[in-house]
């Protein structure tokens, strides 16, 4: 049923309130939005959500019109997607221009798209031909923005598996992988004449799964300065009391090996799931709880690497919603921080909505210029599952490596329980 109109006013002080309370909340929070699910609600409802989390920035997997419309004068920042299905296509100037006309030149300045993603985890797919067309696809669209006037206000960019290193421990020895180095060296070179971020998605949660025995839950769960769990690099000295801090500074160390010191890296997926299979060591809801707990501690602190202890971190959070449909383990389907119905997966001090039994819609990848984008069920591309999504079974997992409180929006008041009521 939908939500009445009492409720979304009460729902609506609420988040009047929060602004007054945490009026730095939502300093650099990303999120990334996927929708491989029959069972979502539509878009215009979960704007209101992720406001509520105090979300700045959100990601993409698609450029589905109902989406990009629903974020149309909130002020947040959009990453759209652009599925490894479209990278042949993308080489033709001619197609990436009506392709960025269409999808969108035609919602700004409303809807504040910030970034397209080109691709995605696409030179660890061992495709060789998707490879090829990569660099290609992205400087075609990047010529589109240009033509347009736009590539000041949208850059482009395309999102990699940690499993383009070779080397990721300790982190002074990050280096990429060297059969990539020749594409990422021309990928880099790109980026550094656009100005545009390297996108990494990067998983503790990968490294511990494979290996529960060797690598401290503290470690990967940001508790090392606990006493447990930490380690020093022997290089540098440079001491590290999580993982994902040295696997990001692996990346930089990769990058300053290849002469791109000055590129900017961003993290555009990490997450921890709430539930896996008997043989996902790790996935559980409390330690679930306790990594983007504490990765949104360390987010709020402005605290960066301890290569890069100055420069803020850019990270989106995976994912804000279980995804249902998603294919492969069961850690896939339960990396969201809330349920579909709009309440917490698990408490990290997240307020939510109740969305009763509004319409569900759910997306493919590629967005609305040939896509499978609609308002039913998901249908992947023909020819297997959609690569323009990531998958969180990628070879990332392969790579093993040897305060103040953040509160989200939460009033607990009769109020609250009244305006969550359906």
């Amino acid at each position: 049923m939908e939500i009445s109109v009492s409720i979304i006013s009460h729902f609506s002080l609420l988040l009047f309130i929060s602004v007054l309370l945490f009026p730095t909340m939502a300093a650099s929070l990303g999120i990334n939005y996927g929708r491989i699910a029959d069972n979502l609600p539509p878009p215009d409802k979960v704007v209101p959500l992720i406001k509520s989390i105090g979300a700045t920035r959100v990601k993409l997997y698609d450029a589905d019109p109902t989406v990009l419309k629903a974020f149309a004068n909130t002020n947040i920042g959009i990453i759209i997607g652009l599925g490894n299905e479209y990278l042949a296509s993308m080489k033709d100037p001619n197609k990436a221009l009506a392709w960025v006309k269409s999808n969108v030149q035609c919602w700004l300045p409303a809807t504040k798209v910030t970034c397209i993603a080109v691709g995605n985890e696409v030179l660890t797919l061992n495709d060789t031909l998707l490879s090829n067309n990569l660099l290609p696809a992205m400087q075609s669209v990047y010529s589109a923005l240009k033509s347009l006037h736009l590539e000041k206000q949208v850059s482009v960019t395309t999102a990699h598996s940690l499993a383009v290193l070779d080397t990721s421990y300790p982190p002074s020895a990050g280096k990429f992988r060297q059969d990539l180095v020749g594409c990422l060296s021309k990928i880099l070179d790109f980026h550094l004449k656009t100005d545009s971020p390297f996108l990494i998605n990067a998983y503790p949660f990968l490294a511990y799964k494979s290996n529960p025995k060797q690598i401290s839950l503290d470690y990967v769960l940001f508790q090392g300065s606990n006493g447990s769990g930490g380690v020093v690099d022997p290089a540098t000295n440079l001491h590290y009391d999580n993982m994902l801090f040295s696997q990001i500074d692996a990346v930089h160390s990769a990058l300053e090996k290849v002469g791109c010191k000055k590129v900017c890296v961003q993290i555009s997926e990490s997450g921890w799931p709430s539930k896996g299979d008997q043989d996902e060591a790790g996935a559980t809801l409390e330690n679930a709880k306790k990594f983007n707990g504490n990765l949104i501690k360390l987010m709020q602190q402005k605290r960066g690497t301890p290569m890069r202890p100055d420069v803020d971190l850019n990270i989106y959070l995976f994912a804000l919603f279980n995804e249902n449909l998603k294919p492969g383990p069961t850690s896939e389907r339960n990396f969201g921080l809330f349920k579909p119905d709009g309440t917490p997966a698990y408490n990290l001090g997240l307020a939510g909505v109740s969305f009763g039994n509004a319409n569900t819609s759910s997306s493919s990848s590629g967005g609305s210029s040939g896509g499978n984008s609609s308002e039913g069920s998901y249908s992947p591309p023909a020819g297997g599952s959609s690569n323009g999504y990531m998958s969180i079974t990628s070879d990332a997992g392969k790579l093993i490596e040897q305060s103040k409180t953040l509160v989200f929006f939460l009033v607990l008041s009769p109020m609250t329980l009244l305006a969550f009521q359906q």
